[in-house]
């Protein structure tokens, strides 16, 4: 009986009860058991498809290996098979995952699965995974999104200083370096990040910045930038100038030593000379746009 037939309907769970006799007389019956069991445990997709049989046997010890592979330590063995079970989970999770970037001074919206609504500001990424959206629905998020989530399972959004966990609601998330701040603008979120945890209702907002947590209300009804315009509280001036950065795909170099007070107001998005005017004048700096994108700030002269 051909044996690439037989691990094919083993691997399709489709074996007769002949077949899984021949299967189990194979001289490498333990090692192709091994490395499926071993990929269970880094939640690997289920082999269901033909195509998955090529991948795995691609992955099979070659018959031309030399014999010193017969007597291989028990741990040497345990060792390769935990390799090739990582190498079976990264190709089917990690290449299975759906990622969408944006470029600086660029915004887009995408539908998930459930038809939940991510718009992607500038400079920032999502990934998820499409086959196991049903089972799971979870993203991972760079930068910062605005979130419409349908209705139905817990809807998980991970990012490196914390995570944002929902049912059916409107969010906002930003996460930029030390900088994580989730407003909530409709329904609940749980948000939990290092030893916080709290729950948002409508109208609240928590940030935590270089691991200080606040919370503070915002009045708007959805995240003023998917309307073309950044709005601060009480934020470093770094994050704005960042922020302008991302928005105009400029260059900013304040010429005033550890300058870095707080700031509050906003600035927009289609013009940068009206944007640079009103982050400038209310901290009495002045600007100049240079040549290669850079916008130099300096001290008003009084």
């Amino acid at each position: 009986m051909d044996k690439d037939y037989i691990i094919e309907k083993w691997l399709r769970d489709d074996l007769t009860p002949e077949e899984r006799k021949a299967f189990e007389a194979l001289d490498d019956f333990d090692l192709n058991t091994a490395i499926v069991e071993n990929a269970k445990h880094f939640k690997a997709s289920h082999f269901s498809e033909p195509a998955d049989y090529e991948t795995f046997k691609k992955r099979l010890p070659s018959k031309k290996s030399s014999g010193k592979v017969r007597f291989m330590t028990p741990f040497m063995r345990i060792a390769a098979m935990l390799v090739v079970g990582l190498g079976i989970y990264f190709l089917f999770f990690f290449n299975n995952l759906n990622t969408v970037s944006t470029l600086a001074s660029e915004k887009t919206t995408i539908q998930l699965p459930d038809n939940s609504e991510v718009v992607l500001n500038a400079l920032s990424s999502l990934s998820y995974s499409e086959n196991r959206w049903d089972r799971k629905r979870e993203v991972s998020l760079n930068g910062e999104a605005y979130f419409k989530v349908a209705k139905g399972k817990v809807f998980d959004v991970l990012t490196e200083d914390g995570t944002v966990t929902v049912v059916g609601t409107e969010f906002n998330v930003k996460q930029r370096d030390d900088y994580f701040e989730v407003k909530c603008y409709e329904g609940i979120v749980r948000v939990s990040a290092g030893e916080t945890m709290k729950e948002l209702t409508a109208g609240d907002s928590f940030r935590l910045l270089n691991g200080s947590p606040t919370f503070f209300e915002t009045t708007y009804q959805l995240p003023q930038w998917t309307k073309n315009v950044s709005s601060f509280k009480a934020v470093p001036f770094s994050e704005v100038v960042e922020e302008l950065e991302r928005q105009y795909n400029v260059t900013v170099v304040i010429s005033v030593p550890n300058f870095n007070p707080e700031f509050t107001g906003g600035f927009v998005h289609d013009n940068l000379e009206n944007a640079l005017k009103s982050i400038t004048q209310p901290l009495e700096l002045t600007y100049s746009i240079e040549s290669n994108n850079t916008v130099r700030l300096e001290k008003s002269e009084q």
